[in-house]
């Protein structure tokens, strides 16, 4: 699994026109699944990013995860994560899990988010065209893969 984690001052959902999803301060989780996805890359993933230490302190040093501010998420399943760019201009997204593997993985991962954080998630929709809208604060993104660990 790949992510694309952003620390927000707010973010939105919206698909055909209705806002789905909406957060004040929290983190914005892209989610990239491929084939070999599995529990262990949820389980590991979904701790990784609630405890990941990048809301400011009282000091402004990035030293507060998202369970300790007591952040929102919104998890959006986005599949141009897994692209590959390796050959030509134009992506190929054949690593990416087609949807009867990849929307259990992503109903899992945000069930083990929500299970992590002791509330709720937002979300988008599995295969809709969403319009997702931050402001990004900071800026703070982070590119994580749970095959690599990094």
């Amino acid at each position: 699994m790949r992510a694309v984690i952003q620390r927000v001052s707010n973010a939105s959902v919206t698909i055909d026109n209705n806002i789905v999803s909406e957060i004040a301060k929290g983190l914005l989780i892209l989610v990239g699944i491929e084939n070999e996805d599995n529990l262990e890359d949820i389980v590991w993933l979904s701790k990784k990013i609630v405890n990941l230490r990048i809301f400011n302190d009282e000091n402004e040093v990035m030293n507060k995860s998202l369970i300790s501010e007591n952040g929102d998420a919104i998890i959006v399943s986005q599949f141009t994560l897994q692209a590959n760019t390796k050959k030509g201009n134009r992506p190929s997204y054949i690593n990416a899990a087609k949807p009867e593997i990849a929307i259990p993985i992503y109903e899992q991962f945000v069930s083990q988010v929500e299970k992590d954080l002791n509330k709720k998630v937002g979300t988008g929709e599995f295969g809709a065209d969403m319009k997702v809208s931050l402001m990004n604060d900071g800026p703070v993104t982070i590119l994580i893969d749970s095959k690599r660990r990094d």
